[in-house]
C-alpha cells in the first residue's frame, strides 16, 4: 500500500500567487503521485484574495488531475475540531506540514500533535534564512521558543533542501533536531536546447519573476541600474506584495536616467513564467534568500543566465558560465556585472546561453531527488 500522507500548506493549485512553496509542492505531488497517496489541506483562496473562486468545492475533499486529494478549507471551516477530524481521519504514514510560520498549516498542526507518536515532517521552506528571520524577528524568536518549550518539536523531522538550511534548522529549533537533506524538485520540463534570443552590444534586458517584496530586494535591483550607461529595461513579474515598498520602488524608477525602463506588468501565472523569462537576456533577481528558486531553474531551462544574490541554492554560476551569484554587502559587484553584460557582444552572451541551459540539464536529472523524498516519506 502507498505511504498515505496528510499535507498542510496555505496555498496550493489553481492558487499560484504565494510563489515558491506552492510550486514545490506541486512539483513533488507531479514527481511522486504514482508512489505516494497525497491528501492536501489547504485554503479556498489564493495569496492576497478576498474571495474564493466561484466554483471550487470547499470543505470536502475532491481530486484533482495528479489523483491527490485535496480539502479547500473555508474560512468557517478553518477551526481546531476540523483540524482534529482530519487528523484523526485514517491512519496517516506522515503528517508533511509545509512552512514555519502559519498559524493554520503550521502551528496548529504541531500544536495539536505535540506529545504523540504521529510522524510529523516540517518542510522549512527557506521561512528560518536568515533574510527572513530579520523580519518580525522578536515575534518569530517568541513562536520558536513557545514551541520548542511546550513539545510542539519533540519527535518532528525537519526537511531542509540546502546544507545552509540545515544549518538554519540547527541553529533554531536545536542541534539535535533530525533534518532530512531532500532538495526540492523542478517543474517536468521537456526542451532540448536554449530558446534564441539577439543580443548587440550595448543593450540588456532584464527579466525579474517573483513578488514585489523587500525578501526579494526589489529596490536594490532598481538602484543598481541607476548609474549604467546603454540601453537597459528591467521588466518586474508577480505580485505586490507590500504596497508601501512598491511605493518606494516607484519612487527610485521615476529618478533614473532616460536611457533605463523598469516597468512592472502585475501578476502572471505559472505557465507563463518559462515564456517571459525567454524575453530577456538576463534574469536579474538578487533576493536576500531562496529556499530553491524555482523562477531561476525556469530560466536556465530556457538558456537564460542568471545575475542573482549568493543567498540561494545556486551556487558557483559563474564557474559555470551560466551567471553570477554575488554577495549583497557589495552593491558595486552587481553595477559592473550589469554593465558588462551591457557591452556583451552575441558571441560571449550565446556562451552563457549554453552553459544555463547545461546547468539546468544537470539539475532537471531529478531521479535521485525523487528518490530521497520517497525514502523520506516511507522511513
Amino acid at each position: 500500500m502507498k505511504p498515505q500522507v496528510l499535507v498542510f500548506i496555505d496555498w496550493y493549485k489553481p492558487f499560484f500567487k504565494a510563489g515558491g512553496p506552492v510550486r514545490s509542492l506541486v512539483n513533488l505531488v507531479d514527481h511522486l503521485q504514482g508512489a505516494i497517496d497525497f491528501h492536501i489541506v489547504t485554503g479556498d483562496r489564493d495569496y492576497t484574495a478576498t474571495n474564493a473562486p466561484a466554483d471550487l468545492l470547499t470543505d470536502r475533499w475532491t481530486t484533482q488531475d495528479g489523483a491527490e486529494r485535496v480539502w479547500y478549507t473555508s474560512p468557517a471551516g478553518r477551526n481546531v475540531r476540523q483540524w482534529k477530524a482530519l487528523l484523526r481521519e485514517r491512519k496517516w504514514d506522515a503528517i508533511y506540514i509545509n512552512g514555519m510560520w502559519s498559524r493554520w498549516s503550521s502551528l496548529l498542526p504541531l500544536w495539536l500533535l505535540r506529545g504523540s507518536d504521529q510522524r510529523r515532517i516540517v518542510a522549512v521552506r527557506g521561512m528560518l534564512a536568515a533574510g527572513v528571520m530579520v523580519q518580525k524577528s522578536v515575534l518569530k524568536r517568541l513562536l520558536l521558543l513557545l514551541m520548542r518549550t511546550t513539545g510542539c518539536f519533540k519527535g518532528v523531522e525537519f526537511q531542509a533542501t540546502s546544507a545552509e538550511e540545515v544549518e538554519d534548522v540547527k541553529r533554531w529549533i536545536g542541534r539535535d533536531a533530525k533534518v532530512h537533506l531532500v532538495p526540492n524538485l523542478g517543474r517536468k520540463l521537456e526542451r532540448t536546447a536554449p530558446l534564441p534570443i539577439a543580443k548587440q552590444p550595448g543593450e540588456l534586458r532584464l527579466v525579474s519573476v517573483g513578488r514585489i517584496a523587500k525578501e526579494k530586494n526589489t529596490l536594490f535591483a532598481i538602484e543598481r541600474l541607476r548609474t549604467l550607461t546603454g540601453d537597459v529595461r528591467l521588466d518586474l513579474y508577480g505580485t505586490v506584495y507590500d504596497e508601501g515598498y512598491w511605493q518606494q520602488c516607484q519612487r527610485s524608477i521615476a529618478t533614473l536616467p532616460s536611457h533605463v525602463r523598469v516597468q512592472w506588468h502585475g501578476e502572471v501565472t505559472p505557465d507563463q513564467v518559462s515564456a517571459l523569462l525567454a524575453k530577456g537576456h538576463v534574469t536579474y533577481m538578487p533576493s536576500l534568500g531562496e529556499n530553491f528558486g524555482h523562477s531561476m531553474l525556469e530560466s536556465l531551462s530556457s538558456g537564460r543566465p542568471l545575475l542573482i544574490s549568493d543567498r540561494t541554492p545556486w551556487k558557483g554560476l559563474e564557474a559555470q558560465e551560466a551567471g553570477w551569484d554575488l554577495p549583497l554587502d557589495r552593491p558595486e559587484a552587481f553595477t559592473a556585472v550589469l554593465q558588462k553584460l551591457v557591452a556583451m557582444g552575441p558571441e560571449e552572451h550565446a556562451r552563457l546561453m549554453r552553459g544555463a541551459f547545461a546547468l539546468a540539464s544537470r539539475s532537471l536529472q531529478a531521479e535521485e531527488t525523487t528518490t530521497g523524498h520517497l525514502r523520506m516519506f516511507s522511513a
